[in-house]
């Protein structure tokens, strides 16, 4: 039968052989290492000795680019010789002369690319090419000097440069020359001025001339969206955008500057051709971009026409109107994709606009109320309008704002309804209505009450809204703002501000069951509010309105630790807090009210402490508890310095004689120090400049029962600072008596002594010198 040993017996087998392979393997790769380097060779190759050949230098641009600069400058070079000579050496010729040279010059300067193309030099052939195109521009400005001098310029170029946009057009379907790039981008180019300038010899007026202009840009798009070399695309697209341009921008002014229907009507009349065209474009390209400049041109062109008919205060909402209606697009199927999105956004950017035009009436009535704040309760103004225009002016047509704010509301609202824009627009929507009813009782000029009532049911609809709808924060925001704007509001009137203010206390508190975190701390907020102004209203001083302002930091301290959401103590605390901060500032003008108030502090503060994850707030409620102690003093006019800091003294004593007793190894410098330094210190400067005998004993004794109880213990901290103070103390008790002592000595006396404490040291010194010697010899000895 075959043995099999025990399971470590067999494990300790395996290791002892992966061991011997280990070290096998680590053998033969030392031998392979050394029968490597001996089949290498013993000497190194021989290296040359004589200067490295310098390497070629690299050349900075290639020879394609050399050519294209040379061919460049060469045609440039050309065509300013015969510039030169048709505008200096022309007079000199007769008219036959002028003709042969002409004639002769431009016609080799058009055939001289033929050859070139068949020696396959086709960059040269270019730059001759457009040597002639530039000639042939050179023969009409000549032939207009010397044969038709009385053609007005404006025909004479529409006529020359239709010609010449058909000559080079012409040219470059020639058999060969079709391989040039150059003709039909300069004939695209020639023909942006026959129109132009055939609208400024008819005399055609600025519209005339916006017309040619938009026509112009229409002849490019096609050209660029039909025509497939691409240098005459690149160009065909940069001359549609900056000609249509352009004429947008002139269109544009007209519409502004109409001055009644029928200029409004040719003016619209243009803008809703340069949008044809960007549709046109956008339909085939599937342009997004065209699209939505297609849609506010034509938003412009309708709006611009009904502005003349309307009075100036329905241009935006007339304007919005037509931007609502491109949502029509929605329904068409048949447009394509980009088309139909590119007027959706081109809708979005007008009612953007409108926004922005009502948004001066919304801040006016929502930051309006902020000047009461310094104007509190000096009278209910006259309307809802000036309650909100204090120190400022209504903007002007604002009469359409709730119907522009609440017609973009509707969009959002019924407009909008893809999923993943849905939520958002109905958040917009709700705060867009918001902002209509805060905005009618200001435009309608109702009543001071009427305005207060609007706003307060603003708010409480708002937080409704943000107390039952899941997605709150819109909502939230609303009735946040609003009700700040309802407080500032209520300023005006001392019974609207205690009304006010009692009714959004109510009303916050009440939301804290669902949106605590952010409904707690405005409560809060406006508690403090109402018993400031109750206070202000019962006619107390600001340092009596701090005792009632208190009731706030102690309500704060009995809630939070009560709240159902974790989310929201931090906030009610930090609401308490600041409470508590506002009235200590109220009590600073009464120092022992002041004193008073710091104590309370100390109290809510202290109650805080006692929860297990509020410990830290402890050191805040000693400092308010020091702060009252030492204001109270400051009442009662005492000066003595133990006063102030005994009170610290004997608790931090308490404190360190604790936190030893729990942990002995805490040193005594961290449990005692600070303590018997707040008082030991103070007192010894106190003591130095005090002419009277009794406190420098007193310090003395203090600072001996120090020592002697730093000694029982064997505390370090209490000895060190206790006999310091006592040696300082005694030296001051001692110094009239020093100096008379050093009065009465002869000179000689401290040179002797310093003479006698360096023999001393020195004695000491050659005495370790000498130890340290004789311990070397005996290790020398045992070695």
């Amino acid at each position: 039968m075959t043995h099999i040993p025990p399971p470590a017996e067999e494990l300790r087998l395996l290791d002892a052989e992966l061991w011997q392979l280990d070290a096998r393997r680590t053998q033969l790769l030392a031998r392979r290492a050394w029968l490597v380097a001996a089949l290498q060779p013993k000497w190194p190759a021989p290296q040359p000795t004589g200067p490295t050949p310098a390497a070629p230098p690299r050349p900075d641009t290639s020879a394609p680019s050399v050519q294209n600069v040379l061919l460049l400058l060469g045609g440039v070079l050309l065509t300013v010789a015969a510039m030169v000579f048709t505008l200096v050496s022309w007079g000199h010729l007769g008219i036959t002369g002028r003709a042969l040279v002409l004639g002769a010059v431009t016609v080799a300067a058009l055939a001289a690319p033929l050859p070139l193309l068949k020696r396959g030099l086709r960059s040269t052939a270019e730059s001759v090419a457009g040597l002639g195109l530039a000639l042939t521009v050179l023969d009409a400005v000549a032939l207009h000097g010397a044969v038709f001098q009385e053609s007005p310029g404006a025909p004479y170029t529409a006529v020359s440069s239709a010609l010449l946009a058909g000559l080079w057009a012409a040219y470059g379907l020639l058999p060969r020359v079709s391989e040039l790039r150059l003709p039909h981008p300069a004939a695209l180019v020639a023909a942006q001025l026959p129109l132009f300038f055939w609208a400024i010899a008819a005399d055609a007026g600025s519209y005339g001339l916006t017309a040619a202009l938009l026509v112009t840009a229409g002849f490019d798009t096609v050209v660029a969206l039909r025509v497939t070399p691409r240098s005459v695309r690149v160009v065909a697209a940069i001359g549609a955008y900056g000609v249509g341009a352009l004429g947008v921008l002139a269109a544009g002014w007209l519409t502004w500057t109409a001055s009644g229907p029928g200029a409004a009507a040719r003016a619209a009349a243009l803008l809703l051709l340069a949008a044809a065209i960007a549709l046109g474009a956008a339909w085939q390209k599937r342009w997004l971009g065209l699209a939505v400049a297609s849609g506010l041109l034509t938003v412009a062109a309708l709006g611009g026409a009904a502005r003349s008919a309307l009075p100036e205060l329905w241009t935006v909402p007339v304007h919005l109107a037509f931007g609502i209606a491109l949502l029509a697009a929605l329904r068409l199927d048949r447009l394509p994709d980009a088309v139909r999105r590119g007027l959706i956004w081109a809708s979005a950017a007008v009612q953007a606009l409108a926004l922005l035009w009502a948004l001066p009436v919304v801040g006016a009535v929502v930051v309006g109320p902020l000047a009461w704040a310094s104007q509190a309760w000096t009278g209910a103004p006259s309307d809802a309008r000036a309650a909100v225009t204090v120190g400022m002016t209504w903007p002007p047509h604002a009469e359409a704002v709730p119907v522009v704010l609440a017609a973009v509301a509707g969009v959002l609202a019924l407009a909008v309804r893809d999923t993943t824009w849905r939520p958002r627009a109905l958040a917009g929507a709700l705060g867009l209505i918001g902002a209509t009813a805060l905005t009618l009782p200001a435009e309608l000029e109702l009543s001071y009450t009427a305005g207060l009532l609007v706003q307060g049911a603003v708010t409480i609809g708002a937080l409704t809204a943000a107390v039952f709808l899941r997605r709150h924060r819109t909502a939230l925001v609303l009735a946040l703002v609003t009700s700040a704007s309802l407080a500032l509001l209520a300023l005006a009137s001392q019974t609207a501000t205690l009304i006010v203010l009692s009714g959004l206390v109510a009303l916050f508190a009440a939301a804290s069951w669902r949106l605590a975190p952010f409904t707690a701390p405005t409560a809060l907020a406006y508690g403090t509010a109402l018993a400031g102004a109750t206070g202000a209203a019962a006619n107390w001083s600001p340092a009596h309105t701090a005792l009632l302002v208190l009731v706030i930091p102690a309500a704060a301290a009995l809630l939070a630790p009560r709240l159902a959401d974790p989310k929201a103590i931090v906030p009610v605390e930090a609401a308490g807090a600041a409470a508590g901060l506002l009235a200590i500032a109220l009590a600073a003008t009464d120092v022992p009210l002041l004193a008073t108030v710091l104590a309370l502090c100390g109290v809510i503060t202290a109650g805080t402490a006692i929860r297990t994850d509020r410990r830290p707030v402890g050191y805040a409620a000693a400092a308010l508890f020091l702060a009252a102690t030492w204001v109270r003093l400051a009442a009662w006019d005492v000066g003595t310095p133990e006063a102030y800091t005994l009170p610290v003294t004997i608790p931090a004593l308490l404190v360190g004689v604790l936190r030893h007793r729990r942990d002995p190894r805490i040193s005594s410098w961290t449990a005692y120090a600070p303590g018997l330094a707040v008082t030991l210190v103070p007192s010894l400067v106190a003591a130095w400049s005090d002419p009277h005998w009794e406190r420098p004993l007193l310090l003395g004794m203090a600072a001996l029962s120090v020592t002697l109880a730093g000694a029982g213990h064997r505390l370090q901290a209490p000895l060190l600072l206790g006999g310091g103070v006592l040696i300082l103390d005694a030296l001051h008790e001692l110094a009239p008596y020093l100096v008379q002592v050093a009065d009465a000595l002869p000179r000689w006396v401290p040179p002797a002594l310093a003479g006698l404490m360096l023999l001393a040291l020195g004695a000491t010194y050659e005495q370790r010198l000498r130890d340290v010697r004789r311990i070397r010899e005996n290790l020398g000895r045992m070695n």
